[in-house]
């Protein structure tokens, strides 16, 4: 399989790519938001590749990082999501914002992408639960490490402060992310954790 292809780039739409590589084109398959981040025609880029092997068919899906790759490769081993399915849900948000979304049990956010409906964003975030970490997501953007205590009651007071974002009316999505980039020590209660969570909104 192909791991990486790099090259110079010959052809950009919101859906391919066309890189140039000793005199070959090669047609890497992309989502919007990889589209919107590449440089410009005659530059050099370098995309992680997935390879599609059909029938009538052989493909290469690109990622401008190994995350996106390894969680694009988590997204299609969903019943019902193909490779198309998965470019489309990593065209409407990040491999970042799809694991909080995933963490959170955040159906509707999901569903925002095309040709996803609510059931097949429940069963993304059925299937592939236990298999993403929140915490590895705030590594791979090098984000210094959130401090969240271990007990038992830290937990509690933090799955409080979650659904307490909910009730305000801010999606799952954001409010467990923002209690994410609390900092917390052992003596913060609820409120405390639910007020500098609110500064994270903002």
């Amino acid at each position: 399989m192909i791991a990486f292809v790099k090259g110079i780039i010959d052809d950009i739409t919101e859906e391919n790519v066309v890189i140039d590589i000793g005199g070959i084109g090669y047609n890497v398959k992309i989502s919007t938001g990889t589209a919107a981040m590449l440089p410009g025609i005659n530059e050099e880029i370098k995309l992680y590749t997935y390879t599609c092997v059909r029938e009538d068919m052989f493909s290469l899906y690109g990622f401008l990082t190994r995350d996106d790759l390894e969680i694009f490769k988590k997204l299609i081993t969903v019943n019902g999501i193909g490779p198309k399915g998965g470019l489309a849900i990593l065209s409407v948000m990040s491999a970042d914002d799809l694991r909080f979304a995933i963490m959170a049990g955040d159906a509707a956010t999901i569903s925002k992408a095309p040709g996803i409906g609510k059931k097949t964003a429940e069963r993304v975030i059925l299937d592939l639960r236990d298999k993403i970490s929140v915490e590895d997501t705030l590594i791979h953007r090098e984000m210094q490490p959130v401090q969240i205590g271990s007990s038992s009651d830290n937990n509690h007071a933090k799955n409080e402060a979650v659904e307490a974002l909910t009730a305000l009316g801010y999606s799952a999505t954001d409010a467990l992310h923002a209690v994410k980039n609390v900092h917390i020590d052992e003596n913060m209660d609820v409120e405390t954790i639910l007020k500098l969570a609110l500064k994270n909104m903002f």
